[in-house]
């Protein structure tokens, strides 16, 4: 075969200027078990043309496809208002928390070299209870009344949201 008209359509294929045919030419040239040391290093290529050039796409893949495009749609949920300013509910909190911290910060210092100690007179406060266990469930049913109070408001708030779980 003729070497020099190989290494010309490797010139032209490396420049995109070759047909189908002579692309056809150069796998078929590179099918042969002898070749010459200088065309030797392109064989890995076209044998990988050749391999790739026999796989087809099995059957069972158009009904794979076709089977997803008849699938039903599902439609966007419509998201109510009050679900769309979240986002601003969000922002409001932090800014209120900031300004309740710039607040109390501001007071801190705005009060001078008055202590805690000067304020409050700790000496007239007084025990209420003698038992402790009366205390105990003083305590106890105050929170649990606290307890109650808001978790009925949580309640109530998810139901005038109308959260499904």
């Amino acid at each position: 075969m003729d070497y020099k008209y190989i290494e010309q359509l490797l010139e032209r294929y490396w420049s995109c200027e070759t047909t189908v045919e002579e692309e056809t030419l150069l796998r078929d040239f590179y099918k042969q078990t002898n070749l010459p040391e200088n065309l030797e290093r392109y064989r890995s290529l076209f044998e990988f043309q050749n391999e790739q050039a026999e796989l087809r796409l099995g059957e069972e893949f158009d009904e794979k496809v076709l089977s997803k495009i008849d699938e039903t749609v599902v439609k966007a949920k419509h998201n109510k208002f009050v679900y769309r300013l979240y986002p601003f509910y969000r922002a409001a909190a932090i800014v209120a928390v900031v300004f309740t911290l710039g607040l109390a910060v501001q007071h801190s210092f705005s009060r001078g070299d008055n202590s805690v100690a000067d304020t409050y007179n700790y000496a007239s406060y007084k025990d209420t209870y003698t038992d402790p266990q009366v205390a105990y469930e003083q305590v106890a049913s105050a929170l649990k009344e606290v307890s109650d109070g808001l978790r009925s408001a949580g309640l109530q708030t998810e139901d005038s949201l109308n959260i499904q779980k």
